[in-house]
């Protein structure tokens, strides 16, 4: 149990920080270190809490959603306003990212004793990740390829 939240924190803290990172252009070290050093120490702080002196699963919720729809909405503000190739797989993620999130918060017990909402989360996450996976992929070439041209 320890192990699951703590790792979903630690995905969706790291998840945020690149968020940030790559919407924001973040290239500056010293900028780069400002934004990810409160983080961090939010992200390890709330883990140490959750190991070491209360396992609240309703406040590891509220961490977790909170870090979940600040990332959504940072990527959906990034996907409308850049020119991305492959925005179109950034704006599904963000969508369906966002109404699989209700599965977690709006939780339902199994239907028919088969399959309930956190199943149903888990299963929408395979699909999302290889795309997810996909857009990241496309994005470091483009990214790349905006690079070479700066450098011709």
């Amino acid at each position: 149990e320890k192990l699951d939240y703590t790792s979903a924190v630690a995905v969706l803290g790291y998840s945020l920080l690149v968020s940030i990172m790559r919407s924001f252009n973040v290239r500056d070290e010293a900028a780069r270190v400002m934004v990810a050093a409160p983080l961090l120490a939010f992200i390890a702080t709330h883990i140490l809490y959750l190991i070491n002196f209360k396992m609240d699963y309703g406040w590891n919720m509220q961490v977790c959603v909170a870090m979940g729809v600040a990332q959504l909405l940072i990527w959906a503000i990034w996907a409308g306003i850049t020119r991305h190739p492959s925005r179109w797989k950034l704006w599904f993620v963000v969508i369906a990212g966002a109404l699989a999130m209700l599965l977690e918060i709006y939780d339902f017990p199994p239907y028919q004793e088969l399959v309930d909402a956190h199943a149903l989360w888990h299963a929408t996450t395979i699909p999302l990740t290889c795309l997810w996976w996909s857009f990241i992929r496309d994005d470091a070439q483009y990214r790349t390829s905006q690079l070479m041209k700066k450098v011709k």
